[in-house]
């Protein structure tokens, strides 16, 4: 019992730091991208772009400010070719 638990919390610890996904979290304003018969995309704070596979709806605003957290969709392609396809996961107006 006394190299099971050290083994399993290893075991844990291994699997917890393989995740392949990327987590981002940043600020932007919502855009419209008139390419490609038109979409929505992200333009954070730092000037990194993101083509959002999930927006909802109330966000489909041009210009409006936003918090996001997103995960890279790294297995989805797009024909945009226009920003890190990403997936949100948390997304909230801000008020500026």
């Amino acid at each position: 019992m006394r190299r099971v638990i050290p083994t399993i919390v290893v075991i844990f610890l291994l699997v917890l730091g393989c995740s392949t996904e990327e987590i981002i979290s940043d600020r932007g304003t919502i855009r419209y991208i008139d390419l490609e018969g038109g979409f929505y995309g992200i333009i954070a704070d730092n000037g990194e772009r993101y083509d959002p596979l999930n927006l909802p709806e109330e966000f489909k605003q041009d210009s409006l400010r936003v918090k996001f957290t997103a995960v890279e969709a790294k297995e989805q392609a797009s024909f945009h070719m226009w920003g890190t396809i990403v997936e949100i996961t948390r997304i909230e107006k801000v008020k500026e």
